[in-house]
């Protein structure tokens, strides 16, 4: 019994170390040469990558808040920064189809249309009503 325990045992070491297994150690000698090599690489690039100085990528390319101008009453006004065109979208004075541009723009469009009024509007919180 323990000599057929001690076959089997040698016959699995033969066949997870014969060069066609996968475990062999010259396949698990290759696969971390592969990774050391690998890990390398990714090191190289990310410090080449850290090291790269882009107008605009880490650093803005103006440093100017943006400014919007609004339709009010049926007069243009501003220029609003992002703060107040939020506190204007709170107390309703500017709505979905209120007039608005900001320098860039060709023509003045619907707040509805411009990304970046709608993200104040989804991050303005609805008016304060007390349930009583």
């Amino acid at each position: 019994m323990v000599f057929k325990k001690h076959l089997r045992l040698t016959s699995v070491n033969k066949q997870t170390m014969n060069d066609d297994s996968f475990f062999s150690v010259d396949r698990l000698l290759e696969f971390g040469m592969s990774m050391a090599i690998a890990q390398q690489m990714v090191n190289t690039m990310n410090m080449a990558m850290n090291n790269m100085n882009a107008s605009g990528v880490t650093t803005p390319i103006s440093s100017h808040p943006a400014l919007y101008y609004a339709v009010l009453d049926g007069n243009p006004a501003g220029p609003f920064s992002e703060k107040e065109l939020s506190q204007l979208i709170t107390e309703k004075k500017i709505l979905k189809d209120t007039y608005v541009w900001k320098p860039g723009m060709l023509q003045w469009q619907f707040a509805e249309k411009l990304p970046e009024v709608l993200k104040l509007v989804a991050l303005t919180p609805p008016p304060f009503e007390p349930n009583i």
